[in-house]
């Protein structure tokens, strides 16, 4: 009985700790600054829709190619280590000495992330996917430093996880003699024939593993993944991180289904690969073309790797950006053909084919919505009222908050929470606290003691957090 009695005193002393809490956010529901230092200091569990390149910030990856003298595109902005044929190209280093260094460096942050952006210039889409291309060859000299940044800005803002989507997959696999199913495949998808599109799927999957597949997966498993993640020591007792692979929309059909292939030979081989995504601009021509392609060759390879997760990008999308028509399937073909265990964005629900169904199977199935308001607002000028999450919220998808691409966006996890409870004030702290843990309830880590561990963290540190609001 006295036992009885202690455990119920530990309960509503919690339950008074997360009332005074709540009290607190309500009062500050308006006040930015209070609500960022609020949020700075609360536990935050996962980000999983994270992009390691995206996510870098550009100073680092700018002072770089300063010190390394790289070339510089003056009218792209776009680097090299060695000067291509084409174009105006200079050296950082004769920037400097013509004092013209401190005038490029500004335009390199403005064209590689949103920095200053004025909503004029460019599209911000556009700015935001061409970006990439243009920072790329630091991103690849760059996998170390990047990784320990953004390990250590995770630690300052008590993010206890990251699900990167950290590189493709090297491979030089000659496929020339395949071509031909290029054709065929999207002739088989103008008619929506998937049993036609799995058998050639499956004569591909045979060739592709006879061009020894797994040894690209084993090669990157061993020598990138598990060779830098251990080197780095990434993982400790405050923070964990795992990482997806991922394949390019705009690739023919048979190279996107041989990396996707690899991608879910090595995810299903190695404990530090969570899972499998894809990625580019949704809207693009290929994309668009070759979607619900993409979305039957996910469901073979997961009949052939059922312990691989994945989460798709899917509905990222808006009204004006493609053909009404367009919004109305994506995420549809992502759940109901691809069988997504997750799913990024989903920006285009309202306007998906029989969305309440469509929302109600997310919830039976706990398929998780993952929501970038950052993201979402820049790229697609989807906020507010416009933005879906309360129609997610209303019928009760499972939500994660995530950053997307803080890098670019110049943003981080902790300004993700201050917009979601500014912007929607009927949030509770307790549906807050519920998004946090969901960061990690819904990640792809394999190993479940490891998962536990994060959850049994969370608890420990939410306890700290709340007990502050005591003395209040």
């Amino acid at each position: 009985m006295i036992r009885i009695i202690t455990i119920f005193c530990l309960l509503m002393s919690q339950f008074n700790f997360s009332q005074s809490v709540e009290n607190y956010l309500e009062k500050i529901r308006n006040n930015e600054a209070a609500l960022t230092a609020f949020f700075q200091q609360m536990p935050k569990g996962g980000d999983l829709h994270h992009h390691f390149s995206g996510s870098i910030y550009a100073e680092p990856l700018l002072k770089r190619a300063i010190a390394e003298d790289f070339y510089l595109n003056l009218e792209t902005m776009k680097v090299s280590k060695t000067k291509p044929e084409k174009g105006n190209w200079e050296t950082f280093s004769s920037l400097k000495n013509n004092g013209k260094l401190e005038f490029y460096k500004q335009q390199v942050m403005q064209t590689w992330s949103a920095k200053d952006y004025n909503g004029v210039a460019v599209p911000s889409d556009d700015l935001f996917f061409d970006s990439f291309d243009k920072f790329l060859p630091l991103i690849e000299i760059s996998f170390a430093d990047g990784l320990k940044e953004l390990k250590k800005r995770a630690l300052s803002e008590n993010v206890s996880y990251i699900e990167t989507q950290l590189s493709t997959i090297p491979c030089d696999m000659k496929v020339d003699d395949l071509v031909n199913f290029n054709s065929k495949l999207r002739d088989a998808a103008s008619t929506k024939d998937e049993k036609a599109v799995l058998k050639l799927l499956d004569d591909l999957y045979n060739s592709i593993q006879q061009k020894e597949a797994k040894k690209y997966a084993e090669d990157f498993n061993t020598n990138f993944i598990t060779k830098l993640h251990k080197d780095l020591k990434i993982d400790d007792e405050r923070f964990t991180m795992r990482y997806q692979n991922f394949v390019l929309r705009f690739m023919e059909p048979v190279d996107l289904f041989k990396n996707l292939v690899i991608a879910f030979i090595s995810a299903n081989e190695s404990k530090l690969v969570a899972g499998v995504n894809i990625v580019s601009p949704e809207d693009g021509e290929t994309s668009m073309k070759d979607y619900w392609l993409h979305m039957v060759m996910f469901k073979y390879c997961h009949s052939r790797f059922p312990n691989v997760k994945y989460t798709l990008h899917a509905g990222e999308l808006t009204l004006g950006l493609v053909q009404p028509e367009d919004l109305t399937w994506h995420i549809n073909s992502a759940i109901y053909i691809a069988g997504a265990n997750r799913i990024g964005h989903g920006v285009d629900i309202a306007y998906e084919a029989n969305s309440y169904d469509l929302l109600r199977y997310m919830t039976k199935n706990n398929i998780p919505i993952e929501i970038n308001l950052a993201s979402n607002e820049f790229i697609l000028k989807v906020k507010e009222g416009r933005h879906p999450f309360t129609l997610y919220k209303e019928f009760n998808v499972p939500i994660v908050i995530s950053t997307d691409d803080a890098g670019i966006l110049r943003t981080n996890m902790t300004e993700q929470y201050v917009l979601l409870a500014k912007r929607y004030q009927d949030v509770s702290y307790k549906e807050i606290k519920q998004y946090v843990y969901n960061g990690i309830h819904y990640s792809f880590i394999q190993d479940e003691s490891v998962k536990k561990q994060l959850l049994k963290d969370l608890d420990t540190r939410f306890k700290t957090f709340e007990n502050q609001f005591s003395k209040n």
